[in-house]
């Protein structure tokens, strides 16, 4: 059956936007990562199914939902990157509006996106951490390091290295390890931090994002790695330029009625669309 298809990419991070805007489709595991696969497919680090929330039977107040899987076909809750992808398909294919926050109905439930000078913004609400400290091993690494477990609706763990060129010899090729293992796998960041300037903190980072393998940038990665390194470094920096190998995001920590928020800001691009049969 031939479907259309947009691709898009928010700093690099890309994916396969399928609009099923009244839920007919039942798409597999199999032939999501068949659509993602890189050789074979079209390729992608992630398939987005557009559709409204009640169509496809999702208990959100917002009208559209992201229905988001990663590349291997597994069920994520939450995408940094996706929603402001997600958020650009709406508006450009003028299914909704911006001129108004556009709320997004996401499994971790629904997020708030606005116009922001660098694309789009993206109000991910609450955080949370355990407070634990699991032991992280990788290839390229001598010994196991320390991280931080944040949660923003999806599971991360934060990991500081000394040095950028310890940071490049990373081979995340090879899965990190977590110890103890997280119930349901985690996002993994590697940060070196860098000087603030002007008030704004800088990380530079690279991510191992489960069922998916490194990516170019990983949204919520972002905003997990400026949340553990602000902690680390007594919690003073509430402004954070995030660099990842595929540009800049911009995290901001602000407070909201229920407890500290925290927003996600960058580009988003929609590259090309066409036409595909599912096998």
């Amino acid at each position: 059956m031939p479907i259309s298809f947009t691709k898009g990419h928010g700093t690099g991070n890309d994916f396969v936007i399928i609009a099923d805007p009244d839920g007919q489709l039942d798409l597999s595991p199999e032939q999501v990562a068949a659509l993602c696969d890189r050789h074979f497919g079209i390729g992608a680090d992630g398939l987005l199914r557009v559709v409204r929330s009640v169509a496809g039977g999702f208990d959100s107040d917002a009208e559209w939902f992201m229905d988001y899987r990663n590349a291997d076909g597994s069920i994520a809750e939450m995408c940094g990157n996706g929603v402001r992808v997600f958020a650009r398909y709406l508006v450009d294919s003028g299914l909704a509006s911006i001129e108004a926050p556009l709320p997004i109905g996401t499994r971790a439930g629904t997020k708030t996106v606005t116009r922001s000078d660098d694309g789009f913004r993206i109000d991910l609400g609450l955080w949370t951490t355990d407070g634990g400290e699991p032991l992280v091993r990788a290839r390229g690494l001598d010994v196991p390091r320390p991280g931080m477990n944040i949660d923003l609706g999806n599971p991360h763990t934060v990991v500081a290295l000394a040095s950028e060129a310890e940071l490049e010899a990373l081979d995340l090729t090879v899965i990190p390890r977590i110890s103890p293992e997280p119930p349901h796998g985690a996002n993994v960041e590697f940060v070196v931090p860098a000087p603030a300037q002007g008030g704004v903190g800088h990380i530079r980072m690279r991510v191992f994002e489960r069922g998916v393998g490194e990516t170019l940038s990983c949204g919520t990665g972002t905003v997990a790695a400026a949340l553990a390194v602000r902690a680390w470094a007594g919690g003073t920096i509430d402004a954070w330029r995030v660099d990842v190998p595929g540009g800049t995001l911009g995290v901001t920590m602000f407070p909201g009625s229920d407890g500290e928020h925290v927003s996600l800001s960058g580009p988003a691009t929609l590259v090309y669309t066409g036409e595909v049969a599912l096998a």
